[in-house]
């Protein structure tokens, strides 16, 4: 039922309507020397927030304080967990695979928000999907972090048009003195489901250590992980073979009648990470930041049978397979800074993400002579991308006026060969299969004037404009007698202008009002472009004639600060229009299905977004905070859709992956200084993953489930150097499906020293 009277829903449209679409201006977030005119922004913590002062956007926070307190963090994304209109998909501890969901962007979306740690781009731009686009959320071990920031909105000119979703930066820690920690978590889920049950553990250790001797600070940090993953996919089929016994019948997405003929990819997964942050202060206004990284994986996932024979002995179809993953990754990052929070202020970054061994093997034939059989070789190494970044402050003395300024520059590369192999786990590579590369580069200079032209009144204007290039795009694919098709696919090239405005007003003392607007170019990622894969009988083609999105989003947000530091609340009306947008479809061809992305001529998502802190409730140390959003997201317009069912259509259908309807809300106890209790809660509405809506059926593998999910954690910290914790994810053992079935009760227990 929906919580929310109809009267009510249609007065929050009747408003959201009434909005013009043309340019208006939005908030800049207030400095010290506007206290008395505008006023401050409170976020709870210890740690100071980034340099983000001229940014414009809404923005929520997360302290490491309050992460190891109230939530369970097994690694980086967890601490996003509770931030408002916020979801990561996350199927199992140790997945290299969760994208970023906002309130206005889905699950399979990656490329329409930005993530970064320390400056340094963790959102992998080579695709826009649930796998190899996902961030690299690994790269920083949940010990090292500070503090976590994510600005909702499109509206600082500062970043790319991948921002329109959200960004999230991620401020790791630097030590003012020797300092050490080890940290060590276990957990355990059991699972069932179809026919399938088990218990499945994982285990996870964490080694700190730091110091800073004058100028020289450094941190260094390793994290150790071994995870076990129940089912991540289900082999299905129309009908059971012949002579078996086992299958579960059910339905699929669209509601037709299916088997369920066991489970597959049971993941167990060793991770290791390894991390060097080195500071510099040339003088007391010059830093320079040096940061090295490296990740290392590897992965075997197994199938499991659930039928059997006349004689007990299983059975196999060609839909079981195993594979294994070795991959290996390194980070760097270099930054000169000065922060003299004078006249001028300047900085100049450069960073780099690239995978030094990303191979992939899966069988192809059917077990159990499989096990040593044929099969594949995907080789993804020399995928990665960098980045180039320079910015100028400039605060006129006796002027009201901060001006920013910047260029930026960078480079993304797709490298995917798949060779066949006679022994898929430890064979050679023989002939070559399929192959899809490509090459895109960004170039762009923007800037930025934050004025307070007048006593509780500020403005923000900016502008971006890029310069985009796709070039070296290549596929190769094999017929089923071998012949090999090369294709080489054009060049293309874009650029545009976005401009920015912001408009914010203190109504009143610790009231705010800010009136937001903003375009964004989101360009296609190379791996939209030029990359073909094959997922069972799922062919994924590429589209090298992709548009970039455009962009128009607008936000009206009140935002009210407590007194004396117990909370605050806002409420924020918001709109996006996209024209072009990126959308993957799919079309049966003969008995296959193929998924391509496609421009969607135009798509429209409005809402509301409430979220509110309030501290001490009734009782001292007893705090409550919590989110809703509400999103009406439909497709307008999209001329290049061909039904899959007769009768269906696009338009008027809400927009793929984009909950109506979802919320947040945290409970938690301090009654001293050793213990807190926690009690968390979080809400999604169903999604559609078709963007004609017909995915009808949500409780089963590939539909999608609205949930409701409570999480509790116990902490107590025994003195100032150890402290131990007992956490419940899914505390109802809730059984639910985002197309892959997703973890159910799950109990996490750790104990941590710090020196």
């Amino acid at each position: 039922m929906n919580p929310f009277p109809l009267r009510r829903r249609r007065l929050m449209l009747s408003v959201l309507s009434a909005w013009s679409s043309a340019a208006l201006a939005q908030q800049s977030a207030v400095e010290a020397s506007d206290a008395a005119a505008l006023p401050t922004i409170e976020v709870r913590g210890t740690v100071a927030a980034p340099q983000r002062t001229q940014l414009p956007q809404t923005s929520a926070s997360v302290t490491a304080d309050t992460a190891a307190d109230t939530i369970n963090v097994t690694d980086s994304a967890d601490a996003l967990k509770y931030l408002p209109s916020l979801s990561v998909r996350k199927r199992y501890i140790g997945d290299t695979q969760s994208p970023l969901a906002t309130r206005t962007t889905g699950v399979n979306a990656s490329a329409r928000s930005l993530v970064y740690a320390d400056g340094i781009l963790l959102s992998a731009l080579v695709n826009n999907n649930n796998g190899n686009g996902s961030p690299r959320w690994f790269m920083v071990a949940p010990e090292e972090i500070a503090r976590i920031d994510v600005m909702y909105g499109p509206f600082a000119a500062e970043y790319p048009g991948n921002s329109y979703g959200a960004v999230t930066e991620i401020t790791t820690r630097m030590p003012e003195r020797f300092e050490a920690s080890i940290k060590t978590q276990y957990a355990q889920q059991d699972f069932s489901q179809y026919g399938v049950s088990g218990t499945y553990r994982a285990q996870e250790v964490n080694v700190g250590l730091g110091n800073r001797s004058g100028a020289l600070a450094w941190r260094f940090s390793v994290n150790h992980l071994d995870s076990y993953s129940p089912p991540v996919t289900y082999v299905t089929a129309a009908t059971a073979p012949a002579g078996s016994t086992g299958a579960v019948a059910t339905q699929d997405r669209l509601g037709r009648n299916i088997q369920v003929l066991g489970a597959g990819n049971l993941t167990h997964t060793v991770q290791d990470t390894a991390r060097l942050k080195l500071s510099y202060d040339f003088t007391p206004t010059l830093t320079a930041t040096y940061t090295l990284g490296f990740w290392q994986n590897q992965a075997n996932a197994t199938p499991q049978t659930f039928l059997r024979n006349a004689v007990g002995a299983p059975v196999y179809t060609s839909g079981f397979n195993s594979n294994t993953v070795e991959q290996q990754q390194w980070m760097q990052g270099l930054e000169v800074r000065s922060h003299t929070d004078g006249v001028w202020d300047w900085q100049v970054a450069a960073s780099a993400i690239s995978s030094s061994r990303d191979l992939t093997r899966t069988s192809t034939a059917t077990l159990p002579a499989g096990l040593a059989g044929a099969g594949s070789i995907a080789d993804a190494s020399g995928t990665g991308w960098s980045t180039l970044d320079a910015k100028g402050i400039w605060r006129p003395q006796g002027s009201a006026q901060v001006i920013s300024v910047g260029a930026h520059y960078d480079r993304y590369t797709l490298a995917t060969p798949t060779w066949n192999t006679s022994n898929w786990s430890s064979g050679s590579a023989g002939a070559l299969n399929a192959d899809s590369r490509g090459k895109t580069t960004t170039s762009a200079l923007w800037a930025q004037d934050a004025w307070r032209f007048s006593p509780g009144w500020k403005a923000t204007l900016g502008a971006r404009y890029e310069w985009w290039r796709a070039f070296g795009g290549f596929n190769y694919s094999t017929n089923g007698s071998g012949v090999g098709f090369p294709v080489t696919q054009p060049e293309v090239s874009h650029s545009g202008l976005s401009p920015k405005a912001t408009l914010a007003w203190a109504l009143a003392e610790d009231w705010l009002a800010t009136l937001s607007t903003g375009r964004a170019l989101r360009f296609p990622t190379v791996g939209e472009l030029y990359q073909n894969v094959s997922v069972g009988s799922v062919f994924l083609q590429a589209n090298p004639n992709l548009k970039p999105e455009k962009v128009w989003s607008t936000e009206l947000a009140i935002e009210r600060q407590l007194k004396e530091g117990q909370g605050k609340w806002r409420v924020s009306l918001f709109e996006e229009r996209v024209s072009d947008a990126l959308i993957s479809q799919s079309s049966t061809i003969g008995s296959s299905v193929a998924s391509f992305t496609q421009n969607v001529d135009r798509t429209r998502q409005r809402g509301i977004d409430a979220a509110f802190e309030r501290n001490d409730v009734l009782v001292r140390g007893f705090s409550l905070n919590g989110s809703v959003t509400w999103v009406d997201a439909r497709i307008l317009e999209n001329k290049a859709y061909v039904p899959t069912i007769a009768g269906a259509s696009s338009v008027g259908q809400r927009t793929p992956y984009v909950p109506e309807w979802r919320a947040t809300l945290v409970a938690s106890y301090q009654p001293d200084e050793h213990w807190t209790y926690t009690l968390a809660g979080r809400y999604s509405a169903r999604v559609y993953a078709t963007v004609d809506n017909t995915d009808i059926n949500t409780h089963t593998y590939q539909g999608f489930d609205g949930y409701t999910v409570f999480d509790a954690r116990l902490r107590y910290r025994f003195d100032r150097h150890w402290s131990a914790a007992l956490g419940v994810d899914n505390l109802g053992n809730r059984s639910y499906f985002l197309f892959h079935p997703f973890p159910q009760r799950t109990v996490l227990a750790e104990l941590k020293y710090d020196f």
